[in-house]
């Protein structure tokens, strides 16, 4: 009877998470903040800021200055300055023949934010920046400070707007923290190297094999400052920390399997990330035995039915798609209340990055 449970989830998790986002994700209305169903199932993909689309950190500024000003001190901003002058990067860029590390795509995919000029050409504007994570804003920026009317804050704002507004931003592209899988997605996209040449020739590490979600997260980068209207930093409280701790877990399987999909070769690149496929899944598996949570346990299936073997990428890939509708959703259905078994594992703050 569990087996038909699972296979029945795993069913759904394909149909449900454009209604997880509601109907806007069946309409191609951009105006009023829709987006097509396939548009929506690329956001359910991490994938670097589409240049076309970036309007840089100035549009983020004038309502979010006291997270700009945590990023200025974070690697993710120094990159910028430092990157192109590290020997490490210059000899990965020799080893591959690349001209410039600002202007490579596969550089850039990670290490910076492009934006498309007038003249149609790309630059590099900043680091790992906002819309690194959260997505190009061209299309959701405005949907997402959006109250309802001029006099309206978002202190004022009703819960059924709140809550609309949320949705209609997702749906068009916004990786908004309220569903913490899509944080987590963008993080796990750099930290796991999914280019095997990259790798195996460049010489570029296989990711950050010890990144963890909330350790990483919650530290030096933390910028919760809407939760108390620009007051203070805020830390997340426990129940949305499980939900991360598990919905890190999640990505990280979903990125592992996407990296090892394109290992073609035994060599460090697909040796290591099928290693770190394996050690997520085990990770995984160990939460699962602490709580009853059927998404969890369907992603474990989807896990169990794929072979962590070379020139498998249509298996694995179609494995991590299943796994981030799956990721999706958990984040969308769970407040962690029934996660409390996992306090003691989650990450203490003297931890945090």
């Amino acid at each position: 009877m569990l087996r038909v449970i699972l296979v029945f989830l795993i069913w759904v998790a394909s149909l449900a998470v454009a209604d997880a986002a509601g109907p806007a994700t069946r309409t191609s209305d951009a105006s009023s903040g829709g987006s097509s169903r396939g548009d929506f199932d690329l956001l359910l993909h991490a994938r670097p800021a589409d240049p076309a689309h970036v309007l840089g950190n100035d549009a983020c500024v004038k309502c979010h200055a006291n997270e700009i000003n945590v990023w200025k001190k974070t690697p993710h901003a120094t990159t910028f300055d430092e990157l192109h002058r590290r020997p490490e990067a210059r000899q990965i860029a020799r080893n591959l023949k690349l001209r410039s590390i600002k202007h490579d795509g596969r550089c850039v995919a990670c290490h910076y934010t492009q934006q498309q000029t007038d003249q149609g050409s790309l630059a590099a504007i900043a680091g790992v920046s906002c819309e690194s994570c959260h997505a190009a804003a061209k299309q959701w920026l405005d949907i997402h400070h959006d109250y309802g009317s001029p006099e309206t804050t978002r202190q004022s704002e009703s819960p059924a707007h709140r809550a609309e507004r949320l949705r209609r931003s997702i749906a068009a592209g916004m990786r908004n923290p309220d569903n913490v899988y899509l944080v987590a997605q963008s993080c796990y996209r750099c930290h796991t190297t999914a280019d095997e040449e990259l790798v195996n020739v460049g010489g570029h590490s296989a990711g950050s094999e010890d990144f963890e979600f909330v350790a990483w997260s919650q530290g030096s980068i933390r910028h919760n400052f809407v939760r108390s209207d620009g007051a203070h930093n805020q830390t997340s409280d426990v129940k949305r920390l499980r939900v991360m701790f598990v919905a890190g877990m999640l990505a990280d399987l979903e990125a592992s399997l996407t990296a090892t999909a394109q290992a073609t070769q035994k060599a460090k690149y697909g040796v290591t990330a099928a290693g770190r496929t394996a050690r997520a899944a085990k990770r995984l598996r160990s939460v699962s035995e602490k709580i009853d949570d059927p998404y969890v346990a369907a992603s474990l299936k989807v896990f169990d039915g794929v072979q962590l073997k070379l020139n498998n990428r249509e298996s694995l890939n179609k494995a991590a798609q299943t796994i981030a509708k799956l990721g999706y959703l958990f984040a969308a259905k769970n407040d962690g209340s029934s996660l409390s078994p996992l306090d003691p594992f989650i990450p203490p703050p003297e931890t945090w990055k």
